[in-house]
């Protein structure tokens, strides 16, 4: 009986521990803290620039305003602060500042910023309770577009299998904001003005979305889009746009796409992904398709967004599973302790 009761209040407890952390977002802070494993790894950044060593920021981030073709270099310190030797993964990720929140993307994320960005060692074998330097090299391109850009030099353990399925990973990082100068046109991005819902002479449903080039580079788009009906659970796609849709800067034109199957008039929630080289965007519409040949009327679109209640629901989600895997790994000590006391 005391066996059960230790497990349950165990078992309680981690589910609490859990429920309270899920309105943390999943930010990047300093340095950036995510629910880690036994092992545990920390990053600094080791210099700054020395037109900014009296800006806080600096010593904690990569802050720095470039011009294109311009190369620097910063080293940054991974610590090892477990009693087991690491191996610690330094990698470039994208981030993100929305809704008043930096946010590093999930995984390997990429975006333009983490293409211009090499550290020294992919893979820094630390010894316990030690610390190893490294060096991040950020390249600007010739041909880069004026703008700030986002993103988060990582530092990466991936722990054990416990024998659970579970792989446990811990990261933590160092937030960069680098700013291009220099008069290169500006770089490239678009809007999606509204989107019109019509049928072809076969009565095949067909969706326009009317794209407009709001950025300073020509752009070819591919992507697809997929359709759930608003009162029902149908769910329709992905379906392909029609490729070779060309923007020059300033121009608008409509992207579009078939829709082989056959689907009633709705209405549907569309979710279109676009993809010009790295940017990538999500826009959503409702539309309601005609009952017969001809189009229906244009209606506005808006740019998908993960909304802080789900970026609070993926952070918790990812504590649990790191307090249910720690909570299963003490399960078995205790039931080894256990049997060895029996017998």
């Amino acid at each position: 009986m005391p066996r059960f009761f230790s497990l349950a209040v165990l078992l309680a407890t981690a589910f609490a521990v859990a429920t309270s952390t899920a309105s943390a977002a999943s930010l990047v802070s300093n340095p950036v803290q995510r629910p880690n494993p036994p092992d545990s790894v920390g990053i600094r950044l080791v210099d700054a620039p020395a037109d900014l060593i009296r800006d806080p920021r600096a010593r904690q981030y990569i802050i720095d305003n470039l011009e294109p073709g311009v190369i620097v270099k910063r080293r940054i310190e991974v610590s090892n602060k477990s009693a087991a030797d690491l191996r610690v993964a330094v990698y470039a990720g994208a981030a993100d500042i929305r809704k008043g929140s930096f946010t590093g993307a999930a995984g390997h994320g990429r975006n333009e910023l983490t293409t211009w960005i090499k550290t020294g060692q992919r893979i820094l074998d630390i010894p316990a309770h030690s610390r190893a330097r490294d060096t991040v090299t950020i390249v600007i391109p010739k041909d880069a577009a004026p703008g700030e850009r986002y993103g988060v030099v990582w530092a990466q353990v991936n722990g054990r299998d416990q024998g659970s399925g579970i792989t446990l990973v811990s990261r933590t990082g160092i937030r960069l904001y680098l700013s291009v100068g220099g008069d290169n046109p500006p770089r490239a991005q678009f809007t999606v003005d509204n989107m019109t819902a019509g049928r072809d002479a076969s009565g095949r449903a067909v969706v326009y979305a009317k794209v407009h080039n709001t950025g300073g580079r020509a752009l070819d788009l591919t992507g697809t889009m997929k359709m759930s009906q608003v009162s029902g659970s149908i769910s329709a796609g992905p379906y392909m746009v029609d490729p070779g849709t060309t923007l020059a800067p300033g121009q608008s034109e409509p992207v579009r796409v078939v829709v082989p199957d056959q689907v009633v008039d709705g209405p549907w929630d569309v979710s279109l992904k676009l993809k010009s080289g790295l940017l990538e965007e999500t826009h959503r519409a409702r539309i309601t398709f005609p009952n017969g040949p001809g189009m229906a009327a244009a209606v506005p679109s808006h740019r998908d967004e993960p909304s802080s209640l789900n970026r609070s629901l993926i952070s918790g989600s990812a504590a649990l599973v790191l307090l249910i895997a720690a909570t299963l790994t003490t399960v078995r000590s205790y039931r080894r302790r256990a049997g060895d006391d029996e017998s």
